[in-house]
């Protein structure tokens, strides 16, 4: 149990940094970069914009306390174990895209392959190893993510509609992100003014981490006799932002763009954010979440789209929603194509097998108001019109 802390000094960072030393039987090294101005930053926009709940707040700063324990654990484990940081990870294939554009359907279609090393939801949330398990046999970790899920699943049911949520299942590295604490701590909680400060850093720092905890996580692997596959498969919107970081820090790096009419993702991306900071406040304002979200989302697309401009178009693949709902197999073989990967006739069973246990229609539709979160088709079209005539019209 973390000691008694006053309301004012709770998520400041020497305290928060206390307790993780004092978790991790006084490692003191957390790494390179700007994690202390970071956790400076949030704890102001906390205390003033959060309007965070009893629960919030506890659960938060557990959040935080953990993540930094990781931090000194990987970096104890890193100067133990040099050869950590020698593993190869220069070439990933990157799902990126708009959140409700069939990037989870794609990840874990072709993560039946084991060419691809790949992170489980377990890995992403607790990357280091917890006290009473081994390297070799992570089930502190496993069995705790089991619980967690279960409890997000009990404490929120409509998650299962938005996202398959599964502890033992792929997903994206946006948790090991965070680890960087200059992220979207927005995702959890309404701190505009750590966004805005977000929005001014340079995230090279970010990957560069992201690349040592996948590193760690490879290593991790190997120990418990996982073979490396030849790429890395990885997954996540946030990557919009920053296309040209990604590939500066994964330099063979290629991507997956992933399209769909944002009147079909943004309000349910809306949704699911509002029912993230459900978890943390008692104040959530759908209105709020429908404002930020959708601003940041048009944003980081048209970003993604000058980023583009001048990059080879050999490094990226356009894949629509609608291809991948209606023939994933077929989709399949155009990506492993475009990656110059050959898709075996017994992947493509195993492919061909997942998708019969795993169909959309396995789980209940996501019910939500666009106009609950203020985006109306007017406000749509106005910030993705460019968008929508690059990649949607026929």
């Amino acid at each position: 149990m973390t000691r008694p802390i006053s309301a004012g000094d709770d998520f400041s960072p020497d305290s928060l940094l206390a307790d993780a030393s004092r978790c991790a039987g006084g490692l003191d090294d957390f790494g390179p970069g700007d994690y202390r101005q970071a956790l400076a930053v949030l704890a102001d926009a906390l205390h003033t914009e959060a309007r965070l709940s009893a629960q919030g707040r506890v659960l938060l700063r557990e959040k935080l306390v953990a993540q930094l324990v990781n931090r000194l654990v990987i970096e104890a484990h890193c100067k133990r174990h040099p050869e950590i940081l020698q593993q190869p990870i220069d070439d990933p294939l990157v799902i990126v895209g708009l959140p409700r554009t069939g990037t989870t359907l794609l990840q874990r279609l072709l993560s039946v392959d084991p060419q691809f090393s790949k992170a489980q939801w377990w890995e992403t949330r607790y990357p280091a190893p917890l006290e009473g398990e081994t390297l070799e046999r992570p089930q502190v970790r496993i069995e705790r993510a089991r619980a967690e899920v279960a409890a997000m699943i009990e404490c929120v049911p409509q998650i299962l509609a938005i996202h398959p949520l599964d502890a033992e299942q792929p997903d994206e590295e946006f948790m090991l992100m965070e680890h960087s604490f200059l992220c979207a701590m927005d995702s959890y909680v309404n701190v505009p003014a750590y966004t805005a400060w977000l929005d001014r850093q340079d995230q090279t720092q970010v990957y560069a981490y992201l690349k040592k905890m996948l590193q760690f996580l490879q290593w991790q692997q190997a120990r418990r006799g996982i073979a490396p596959g030849s790429r890395w498969l990885l997954k996540s919107p946030q990557h919009l932002h920053t296309l040209e970081i990604l590939l500066k820090v994964f330099p063979k790096a290629q991507v997956i763009l992933t399209h769909r009419d944002p009147g079909k993702t943004i309000p349910s991306l809306a949704s699911f954010i509002h029912t993230l900071w459900q978890i943390y406040s008692d104040q959530a304002d759908p209105a709020q979440v429908g404002e930020q979200w959708n601003s940041r989302m048009a944003r980081a697309l048209r970003h993604s789209m000058a980023v583009r401009e001048g990059l080879p178009d050999g490094a990226f693949f356009d894949l629509h929603f609608e291809d991948t709902v209606t023939d994933p197999l077929g989709v399949a073989e155009r990506i492993y194509r475009f990656a110059g990967l050959e898709l075996t006739p017994e992947v493509r069973a195993a492919m061909a097998g997942w998708l019969s246990r795993n169909g959309r229609e396995k789980r209940a539709a996501h019910q939500y108001d666009p106009a609950t979160f203020g985006l109306d088709d007017a406000r749509l079209q106005r910030d993705y019109g460019d968008y929508r005539a690059r990649y949607l019209t026929v």
